[in-house]
């Protein structure tokens, strides 16, 4: 029972993480075309503020008063930070291979990019030598899992059973 348990554990991981290399390609593109348009707004208020003589810091510190200027402030704030947090992501995942991108999983931050992502993603059948490399690491990881876990439950049981005898 255990070892057949162990087996669809070991399956289902196979299947899921043989599904990485193809998700983190998409991710990484989605993650490109975000950082390059959020490139083209920080340019241009680098060049705005460069223009009337002021650092990207004083020209966001310039851009308070009115609720309107505060809140225009906080929006291009976030959005040069976004830039910032991104193309720091985008240049670590795009030479890495996709066992290597397993390793930066942190990098697969934005929640936005993300959740489109997996909207859009369709599995394919790992026909890859990454995808069967990581269908082979999914295996084990799955077969591994399920096999601790009842291996646990089944001596918590025996304990109890001889502890009660």
């Amino acid at each position: 029972m255990i070892r057949t348990l162990a087996l669809a554990g070991g399956i289902a991981g196979a299947v899921a993480l043989s599904q990485f290399p193809e998700f983190s390609q998409q991710y990484l593109q989605r993650l490109s075309g975000a950082v390059d348009e959020l490139r083209a707004i920080v340019l241009d208020f680098d060049a705005t503020a460069a223009r009337a003589g002021m650092t990207r810091e004083e020209a966001l510190a310039d851009l308070s008063g009115s609720a309107f200027q505060s809140e225009l402030q906080a929006t291009l704030a976030g959005r040069i930070t976004r830039y910032e947090d991104l193309a720091a992501d985008y240049a670590a995942l795009r030479e890495a291979e996709p066992l290597q991108r397993l390793a930066q999983v942190h990098r697969f931050a934005d929640a936005d990019l993300a959740r489109r992502t997996w909207a859009d993603f369709r599995p394919a059948v790992p026909v890859t030598a990454d995808g069967m490399l990581f269908a082979g690491i999914g295996f084990g990881a799955g077969w591994l899992g399920v096999a601790l876990l009842l291996g646990l439950a089944g001596r918590a049981l025996r304990r109890r059973r001889a502890v009660s005898a």
